[in-house]
């Protein structure tokens, strides 16, 4: 088995991530960055729309922002690996162990890890992930012209999407588990008053049957009904991705890590940045940058004292 040793181990190589590293390098510190994925940029490659909130630099979507970040790795040239997820960690001994039969001694970690969109946990669903069937409504939304989809959620993104499909052609069922929406008054007007939008309030999926044509079973009011549509749009929020660390530092009854305002965790030598302590209201790209550079700072200190 491989060992390494760092003082800081910076886990995730998103925005908040790729900005603490940067940070990392500038400060001259001994420092790692691990990413699960095959590629660094962490959810960039999930946006569609255009990024028009980013200071400085407008681009169409994420992947054209990922494509900058990269580069600006590069040319920083700032320490990290890819492909390498985190089985688990020893607290007490502050030690690291991956996927790739490597351990990491440290001194320090940053949590980046993100977040992921949340799942039903219902039947059905994990067979439509692994037919790769997660669409996006502004890049996939030609895709259901004239046909059925449903569109399960209540916040912005689930009325949006299904505003989308509907401008699009579609016949959209948006199902929704209460009658009390999140979205912005934006968007609950058109898409509710939207002759092609079907809105179904104090609804819950419990199961997903079907591969081509897909059968949702429906919960309301007690009673049980299906409806087939061509394709099922999740939008019922994220969560972040802080499992690996439960055993390590306090989580709140969400999953988020609660910091201090410059990302100091309840140990002294772990330090949070972006949507794994930041909820989705108040989360962003320049959000999770900042957040980064914070913490990493302040690890100086910590690891110079």
């Amino acid at each position: 088995m491989q060992k390494k040793i760092v003082d800081l181990l910076i886990i995730g190589g998103g925005p908040a991530g790729i900005s603490a590293a940067i940070w990392a390098k500038r400060l001259g510190l001994n420092h790692l960055l691990l990413e699960a994925q095959t590629d660094l940029g962490g959810q960039l490659t999930d946006i569609h729309n255009k990024i028009i909130d980013y200071p400085g630099m407008m681009v169409e979507n994420g992947l054209e922002l990922q494509k900058h970040f990269k580069q600006h790795a590069k040319n920083i040239d700032f320490n990290f690996e890819i492909g390498k997820v985190v089985d688990s960690i020893d607290w007490d001994e502050k030690v690291l162990f991956t996927n790739k039969n490597t351990t990491y001694e440290f001194r320090s970690i940053l949590v980046a890890t993100g977040s992921s969109p949340r799942k039903l946990r219902v039947p059905g669903e994990q067979k439509l992930i692994d037919r790769n069937e997660v669409y996006s409504a502004s890049r996939d939304k030609d895709k259901f012209k004239e046909k059925d989809v449903a569109v399960i959620g209540g916040g912005d993104r689930a009325f949006e999407g299904a505003l989308l499909l509907a401008e699009a052609g579609a016949n959209v069922s948006l199902i929704h588990r209460s009658e009390q929406f999140k979205a912005r008054k934006e968007f609950k007007d058109p898409v509710i008053y939207h002759p092609n939008i079907n809105v179904m309030t104090n609804t819950i999926v419990t199961e997903i049957n079907g591969e081509s044509r897909k059968q949702l079973t429906l919960s309301s009011n007690d009673s049980i009904s299906t409806i087939a549509v061509d394709g099922v749009f999740i939008r019922i929020g994220v969560e972040p991705n802080t499992y690996l660390f439960k055993d390590g530092i306090s989580l709140d009854d969400e999953g988020y890590i609660p910091c201090t305002s410059v990302g100091q965790t309840s140990l002294p030598y772990v330090y949070a940045a972006g949507d794994v302590c930041t909820r989705p209201l108040l989360s962003s790209i320049a959000s999770s940058v900042g957040q980064g550079m914070t913490a990493v700072k302040c690890l100086s200190f910590y690891l110079n004292d």
